[in-house]
This record gives structure tokens, sequence and C-alpha cells, in this order.
């Protein structure tokens, strides 16, 4: 069976698609042009000394200790116990009481 459906297959495909006639060549080679490199961008090379490399990733101590507050505050959030902030928009809070 499986041979009859190949063949049924080749026949369709033969009779829905063209034929190549004859050999395909390629016609003259065109001749290559020199095409010259671009001038590179940056000519001078950076100096270690005049450009400051920053870290973003790394922490000044206060902001440290802002990020420490805010993952201790929710850790105890997710406890129920509520540590929340003291100033909310320039405005003193008072401490919810029970």
């Amino acid at each position: 069976m499986l041979d009859l459906t190949l063949r049924l297959l080749a026949w369709m495909l033969s009779i829905c698609t063209p034929r190549p006639r004859g050999r395909h060549r390629l016609g003259s080679v065109p001749p290559l042009r020199y095409a010259p490199a671009p001038p590179p961008r940056f000519a001078n090379l950076l100096g270690g000394s005049t450009s400051r490399l920053v870290r973003p990733y790394v922490l000044d101590a206060a902001e440290h200790r802002r990020q420490r507050e805010r993952r201790r505050a929710l850790y105890l959030a997710t406890l129920g116990i509520d540590v929340g902030p003291t100033h909310i928009h320039g405005i003193r809070v008072p401490a919810a009481t029970r």
C-alpha cells in the first residue's frame, strides 16, 4: 500500500510541477571589484584614568541598608507582621493599633 501511495504522489508531483529543460548554467562570472575597508570608527584608545567605571549593581552602605529594610518588611509581611513605613508621601503615619 505504501508503494502505491508513493507512486501516486510522484505522479501527481510530475503533473503539477514543470520539468526542467536542459542544463542550467551560470553565465559569465562578473569580475570582482576591490572595495577598500571602511576606516575605523575610533582611532584613539580610551584612557582608563579619564573614564570612571561605574558598576550599577554595587550598592553603597546606605542603599544596601534601605534594600535590606525593604526585604525584611516584605518577609515579615508574608508572616502577617506589619512593619510598614513611618512616612507615606511625606506625612508621618502612626503605628497601627489593634
